[in-house]
């Protein structure tokens, strides 16, 4: 995509998206399914959805992945005792789903389960159907944490918020 299509993206859209598609009810299940799922498993399962990128960032260049793995920093969602912490991230304005996943994650997980979530969740999108498609992804990543890190009965403190981001 061009820059020129990019700032126009970023300056025009994602906005009304974003309280059309995220309001509170919406945001308080998808809270709810990140807790819920917790439970399963030691990881931490972080969403957050930002309608658009600031426009110095689409000036630098910035892609989404480079993006979400920012946002992964700033939400501290590494800040994990195991390393098991995921960030589901969601750029509205350019339609763009990226999944960072902790070192302790990544070791086990490998890249095609995680584009294959990311797919699934852009085609809800593009359906708008938005919140079918979050939950879906969340179940999902719930279901690979339980594979891979299940809790088996440890204590799991919740050591990330639940809530979801708006960036």
């Amino acid at each position: 995509m061009s820059v020129l299509a990019r700032l126009a993206r970023n300056t025009l859209g994602g906005g009304g998206r974003l309280r059309r598609w995220f309001p509170a009810p919406v945001l308080a299940r998808i809270e709810q399914a990140v807790a819920a799922g917790e439970t399963g498993h030691i990881g931490e399962v972080c969403f957050a959805v930002e309608a658009q990128l600031p426009l110095a960032l689409v000036l630098r260049g910035v892609t989404s992945r480079q993006r979400a793995e920012q946002a992964f920093g700033e939400l501290r969602v590494w800040d994990t005792e195991r390393n098991t912490g995921v960030l589901v991230y969601l750029l509205l304005s350019e339609r763009k789903v990226e999944i960072v996943a902790d070192r302790g994650i990544a070791a086990h997980v490998g890249q095609d389960e995680w584009e294959r979530i990311c797919s699934a969740l852009a085609a809800h999108c593009a359906s708008d159907q938005p919140e079918s498609g979050v939950l879906e992804a969340i179940g999902a990543i719930h279901a690979l944490l339980e594979r891979h890190f299940p809790s088996l009965g440890q204590a799991n403190p919740n050591e990330r918020p639940d809530a979801p981001v708006l960036l």
